[in-house]
């Protein structure tokens, strides 16, 4: 999502870095660097995913490593070790997955190079965490999205790796951003963007440029120390391709401007993404854009991350193509409504919801108090705000004067927009509340306990999520701000748009619009608590947190959860 003026297989490779054969080929013995830090991801009871990346000028020949993983900072007790090769043909990048580990088990790992067979020097330490098994007292995750390099400093992440306890971190998309660094570009008025150019300068088609875009971000020391924290539970969102992206394309893809291919940029894409985040490998006959998977947290929370980008989502409807108007300037919104209920409009596909309705049922059946869905578009339904009438008409005036040009139509057509129970954002969920329903359909019939995890906004929420017939509460909603990415408060400061959206939306329990950081949500039985955690600044370094609210939620008897609460 932005809110400025722009309104596949085959290219995976080999996929994990290859492990040194007995007979191994001759590798690099220069001097080898870990500018990009090192992270974990993906845990499981009993394993976890490693990556890093090095930086060995000059190379020809691939580098080894060797890794290991020990239950002490010290590593004088070490539990799984091994060596691994990289080279240009996945950017230098190294993934392994280390198994024969402990269920609900800190462990420390490290990266150090191989030469001449010996491992040399301290090499690179972070910490990860396998998932527990059986009876768990709580769970401790938090939850990000959206960080524009360019917009600002990612002290949000700081403050994840700050935190004392994280049992993992889901990122829910927008971890990269496709655009360039001009002077008109996305994010590039910041204060901060001399300072924080992406690279490449331009906007990212090919696989190099992909590539770089990943690197540059992951150079950035409090990025890395959150990915040196704790395990990541990663998903891409749109910007990780290109904006809006759906299964046929997206609103920043243009064949006809030299961007070529759709297949192909997505599939360079993706392999960088594979080659740079620390999530598994797609195994063999499974496609890239796949990344539905499950994450078995004891007895306490089944996290089900879902993929509604690239595998099914049908293109999103726009109300500058998709409402007419009548002669006199009256909106045909009943037109529009029946497109926009349209049951054949999908944003999961019939293989993923039937695998989300398996495992939303083993989990109950299981006696695990929560089922999470790690899903990357807000789900609750939300109408346009009518800004005019909660400002009152004098200040929402004085407010629009202000507003730049390409600004004051949006606002203006929100408060137009108003006046119908139709969606303000139809790239969410809301934009296919057929697909949406069937989803609660699966909670309810299933007697979850569901808490949805949504990005993509740039804006904190806490929903209430109802069915369709407004007769069920079925689910709460987390909604996670941007690391960095500006949002509708920063379009319009001081404006009370998050007071708006709750007068106008039942489901809308607390929305802000302007602040930056993350929810930290701990889960236990009987109760799951959703802090929304904001960061004092992006544009310094030097930075404070505050808790902006604090909402519990239970489980309803019979299936659902009950109201939110403060707390």
């Amino acid at each position: 999502m932005k809110i400025d003026r722009r309104g596949l297989l085959a290219l995976l490779g080999s996929g994990a870095a290859t492990p040194v054969a007995a007979a191994a080929p001759k590798t690099f013995d220069g001097e080898v660097a870990f500018a990009h830090g090192l992270a974990s991801g993906d845990p499981l009871s009993d394993r976890v995913i490693l990556w890093t990346r090095v930086t060995a000028n000059g190379a020809t020949a691939p580098v080894a490593l060797r890794w290991e993983v020990a239950t002490d900072a010290g590593f004088k007790t070490i539990v799984a070790q091994g060596q691994a090769l990289t080279d240009a043909g996945r950017d230098w990048t190294v993934k392994v997955d280390a198994v024969g580990l402990k269920p609900g088990t800190d462990y420390h790992f490290r990266f150090r190079p191989l030469k001449a067979g010996k491992p040399v020097g301290e090499g690179i330490v972070g910490r990860t965490r396998t998932l527990p098994q059986g009876s768990v007292k709580d769970v401790v995750l938090a939850v990000a999205s959206c960080s524009l390099y360019s917009n600002g400093y990612f002290t949000a992440y700081d403050a994840i790796a700050r935190l004392p306890r994280v049992d993992a971190v889901l990122h829910l998309g927008d971890y990269i951003y496709e655009y360039g660094g001009g002077p008109k570009d996305y994010g590039m008025s910041s204060p901060v963007a001399a300072q924080r150019r992406p690279d490449p300068v331009h906007e990212i088609v090919s696989l190099s440029d992909y590539r770089r875009r990943h690197a540059i971000y992951k150079t950035d020391p409090m990025l890395q120390a959150a990915h040196a924290r704790a395990p990541w539970i990663v998903v891409w969102d749109d910007h990780e391709t290109a904006n809006d992206s759906w299964v046929g394309g997206a609103e920043n893809h243009d064949p006809d401007k030299g961007e070529g291919d759709w297949a192909a940029r997505k599939a360079a894409a993706l392999k960088a993404y594979y080659e740079w985040m620390p999530i598994r490998e797609p195994s063999a006959g499974t496609l890239p854009e796949a990344a539905w998977r499950r994450f078995q947290f004891g007895d306490i929370a089944t996290l089900l991350m879902v993929e509604t980008r690239l595998t099914a989502r049908s293109q999103q409807l726009d109300y500058a193509k998709d409402l007419s108007f009548t002669a006199d300037g009256k909106p045909q919104v009943e037109a529009f409504v029946a497109k926009w209920k349209d049951p054949s409009r999908r944003l999961m596909g019939e293989g993923q919801e039937q695998w989300l309705a398996r495992e939303v049922e083993a989990s109950v059946k299981g006696g695990t108090a929560w089922q999470v869905l790690g899903n990357q578009v807000v789900m609750a339904r939300v109408a346009a705000p009518n800004m005019k009438a909660t400002m009152g008409a004098e200040k929402f005036d004085a407010m629009i004067a202000a507003l730049p040009d390409y600004a004051r139509g949006r606002v203006a057509q929100s408060v137009a927009m108003s006046a119908y129970d139709i969606p303000s954002n139809l790239d969410a969920w809301d934009g296919y509340p057929a697909d949406r329903q069937r989803v609660y359909d699966i909670f309810k019939a299933s007697k979850a306990a569901p808490i949805v995890l949504a990005g993509d906004s740039h804006m904190f929420w806490a929903n209430e999520l109802w069915d369709d017939a407004g007769s069920s509460r079925v689910a709460a909603e987390f909604g996670a701000t941007s690391v960095t990415s500006p949002g509708f408060g920063d379009l319009m400061p001081g404006a009370p748009i998050g007071e708006a959206f709750v007068q106008r939306n039942k489901e809308v329990k607390y929305a802000h619009p302007s602040a930056k950081g993350f929810v930290l949500l701990t889960l236990e039985k009987g109760r799951a608590v959703g802090e929304l955690v904001a960061v004092s600044t992006i544009l310094s370094t030097d930075y404070t947190t505050s808790v902006l609210k604090t909402f519990v939620v239970t489980p309803a008897e019979g299936g659902g959860v009950g109201a939110l609460s403060e707390g």
